[in-house]
């Protein structure tokens, strides 16, 4: 709910949870993940990676889960943990490529600035990534200084991705001591959407992916943009 406070100014008198994916979202690093596989791949088990997984909003769990059954490895905890740190590593070896080789998407920045001024609303992730390669993706663009990394859901959780969804939003509850009113899911896929829908919360989709407006809005997605660059839209649509 937005009220007229004093100068004019919006005032949220709601408590709002506001969850951004990263990647297609909020960056964009295309190639960079399959890379990072093969290298893992060939470092944790010796095989050659020769099938990619379906990436697309999906959960690192569920993605490596699927590439190691895809080659005959029986995907067991430790063998996941083991792959994890090898992911790891080879983000932890691109840290000072990662500005070159990819790109902060239009309004990313604006937006998370914009909603870090706006008293009332807490910014986390919902993400399928790991939570190191979460920061560094989002670091490489100084886009990690207004969220709360710490509370976040992340591709460790589940294969199942709204599972992400209420492990955030417990943990904001927890670390601010209030509950928030509304919780507002932002990413480029169905399954952003899907997870949103799943727990009630608003899901807000920008097509900067690999999904056309249509396909979002028919996965039920409450707002389509076509990207972040109109602040006065994704707040609207954030807001709202």
């Amino acid at each position: 709910m937005l009220n007229s406070g004093p100068g004019n100014l919006e005032v949220v008198t709601t408590k709002r949870l506001v969850l951004w994916d990263i990647d297609h979202t909020l960056v964009d690093f295309t190639g960079l993940g399959s890379a990072w596989y093969a290298a893992a791949l060939a470092a944790t088990t010796g095989t050659e990676l020769v099938s990619y997984p379906d990436f697309g909003g999906r959960t690192e769990r569920a993605i490596s889960t699927d590439l190691l059954t895809a080659h005959g490895i029986e995907p067991t905890e430790e063998l996941l943990q083991a792959l994890w740190l090898a992911l790891i590593a080879e983000s932890e070896r691109a840290v000072e490529r990662l500005p070159a080789s990819g790109r902060a998407l239009p309004g990313a920045a604006e937006a998370l600035a914009a909603f870090a001024g706006q008293d009332g609303v807490v910014q986390s992730l919902v993400t399928g990534n790991l939570p190191e390669i979460s920061r560094h993706k989002l670091a490489a663009f100084g886009l990690d200084e207004h969220l709360d990394l710490e509370i976040g859901g992340y591709g460790t959780l589940s294969a199942h991705r709204p599972d992400l969804v209420p492990h955030a939003v417990a943990q904001a509850a927890a670390k601010h001591g209030t509950e928030f009113g509304a919780v507002v899911v932002i990413g480029d896929t169905p399954n952003d959407v899907e997870a949103a829908l799943d727990h009630g919360a608003v899901s807000v989709a920008v097509a900067t992916g690999h999904y056309a407006p249509e396909e979002l809005r028919a996965a039920g997605a409450h707002t389509v943009l076509p990207d972040l660059a109109d602040i006065d839209a994704v707040r609207a649509a954030v807001l709202g």
